[in-house]
């Protein structure tokens, strides 16, 4: 799995995903049942799960990356040989 996403989308997956999850359980009720509180909740869990991994299935489906090769491939080079470039 390589990595699509670059420093910025990552922080900001991150802390949007947090703020959504709050939302989800203080605002929207998610802990009680209500549906859509449960439905918020998931998708602030995608988007704190997906900026610490650093990838994006949705992005993989497009074709689109926001990652620059020097911080993906974690060789500080920016060659990326090490997958496969």
């Amino acid at each position: 799995m390589q990595a699509n996403e670059g420093g910025a989308d990552r922080a900001a997956r991150v802390v949007l995903g947090i703020v959504v999850l709050v939302v989800a359980f203080v605002v929207l009720d998610a802990m009680a049942g209500a549906i859509f509180g449960i439905v918020v909740a998931v998708v602030g869990a995608i988007m704190v799960l997906t900026g610490l991994c650093g990838f994006c299935p949705a992005y993989k489906l497009v074709g689109l990356s926001t990652c620059k090769k020097k911080e993906c491939c974690g060789c500080g080079t920016g060659s990326c040989k090490s997958e496969g470039e």
